[in-house]
């Protein structure tokens, strides 16, 4: 059920400038952790345009939003909010399963010019043949999030460290130096953070970027998950979920974590009081001079399209998402990396900030984003990563001669599982 256009040239004019139509309603949109935080800091700049639309933020937690809207799309819609929030990364799930669960964006008033605000690497999984299901958000550009005093104690310049051998080799002196600090951690059972993370440095992922052939047991993918087990056996990485990871920031029990631009919110609201201690720099390569970018995560707002609110909903969207007003709001307060282009280029992404001691860590982190290599999801996203995880695990557990052998059990499964060839 989508919104229909009735004289549409004039409607669309209205819609993308704030239709007489977006003027009230009541908006509920589904998010989580600092994403939720962030969409919340864009109410007060939205209301002062949209004084009589109320927006209603739940933050649900992430796998908790993920299985909900799928429940929701496979009931027909019945129970979603009328935005939802979706990880690129999963996107092409909804999309190929539940065609019609989503509002179609273009109907609503986006329109090329404004689709052009935004790269092209964004938009690739959110859109199909001539329908735009959801607006780019925020991007992942990954980057080393560390504790300055600790390195400094242990007499480690994250200048030096160039690749993981390195990094292995810090981790060492610093939990020397630093008695119960860990260098970094992992959360080895329940994600595929740190693999999905070098792969993509290394120019390789799940799925060939076209979509159509596996690739995860490429010689890029076999080299960085020998690397992650490695940085596992040296004691470089040590196993934690998202919560216990928040935990040790703030009781310092870990000198460094690796994670997308977007986590430098969740440490700086989470860790109030050790302002100036942190410090940002580029993630290490498999080889000193090999590339140092990547990302991980990166989210988009779609609509719901049962909702009785879709022309307010678009009102929110093109304010939170398509002005530098409300993307802006969202990288200074809970540092949300805008997907906007123009945002990017704000004043505020070259001052130097407080917390972080000074370092302009946006213009340091946002450098990168021009040398990241698209990953592409897919429609099998959740098999493919169920499928690496359970091969790590055993990997992990001596299950496999070598990474080679897990990832090509991997592939074959994965074959299994969606048809898909494996690349040669």
């Amino acid at each position: 059920m989508r919104f229909k256009l009735i004289g549409a040239t004039a409607a669309v004019a209205l819609l993308s400038s704030g239709s007489a139509f977006a003027q009230s309603g009541n908006l509920t949109i589904w998010s989580w952790n600092v994403a939720a935080s962030a969409l919340k800091s864009t109410l007060e700049g939205f209301n002062k345009q949209y004084p009589d639309i109320k927006v209603t933020v739940e933050d649900l937690g992430n796998s908790q939003v993920f299985d909900k809207t799928l429940a929701g799309c496979a009931a027909g819609g019945d129970g979603l909010p009328d935005i939802v929030t979706i990880e690129n990364f999963e996107a092409e799930i909804f999309w190929n399963r539940f065609p019609d669960c989503f509002a179609n964006l273009k109907d609503l008033g986006y329109t090329a010019e404004i689709q052009a605000k935004f790269p092209d690497f964004k938009r690739t999984e959110l859109e199909v043949d001539d329908i735009a299901y959801a607006m780019p958000w925020d991007s992942g550009p990954v980057a080393v999030f560390y504790r300055r005093d600790f390195y400094e104690k242990a007499g480690v310049d994250p200048a030096t460290i160039k690749n993981w051998d390195d990094f292995i080799a810090a981790g060492k002196k610093i939990s020397e130096a630093n008695p119960g600090v860990v260098m970094a951690q992992a959360d080895f059972n329940g994600d595929s953070e740190w693999f999905r993370m070098i792969a993509n440095e290394q120019g390789c992922g799940y799925f060939s970027t076209d979509g159509q052939a596996i690739t995860i047991n490429q010689p890029a993918c076999v080299a960085t998950l020998e690397k992650v087990k490695q940085m596992k056996d040296a004691g470089t990485l040590t196993a934690a979920i998202w919560d216990q990871k928040i935990q040790a920031n703030t009781a310092g029990k870990v000198a460094s974590q690796m994670y997308g631009g977007w986590y430098e919110g969740t440490i700086r609201s989470g860790s109030p009081d050790l302002s100036g201690k942190w410090g940002v720099y580029m993630m290490p390569s498999l080889t000193a001079d090999g590339p140092h970018a990547a990302n991980l995560g990166g989210s988009s707002l779609a609509i719901n399209a049962n909702s009785e609110n879709k022309e307010a909903a678009w009102a929110y969207l093109n304010y939170a998402l398509a002005t530098n007003e409300g993307q802006v709001t969202m990288l200074k307060s809970f540092g949300l990396v805008p997907s906007l282009l123009s945002a990017v280029q704000d004043p505020f992404v070259n001052e130097p900030l407080p917390y972080w001691g000074g370092q302009k860590v946006w213009a340091d982190i946002l450098s990168t984003l021009p040398k990241i290599v698209p990953s592409r999801g897919t429609a099998f996203q959740s098999d493919a990563d169920a499928i690496y995880k359970a091969a790590q695990t055993k990997y992990f557990a001596g299950g496999y001669p070598d990474a080679k052998a897990a990832l090509d059990d991997a592939a074959n499964q994965i074959a299994s599982a969606t048809g898909l060839p494996i690349a040669e």
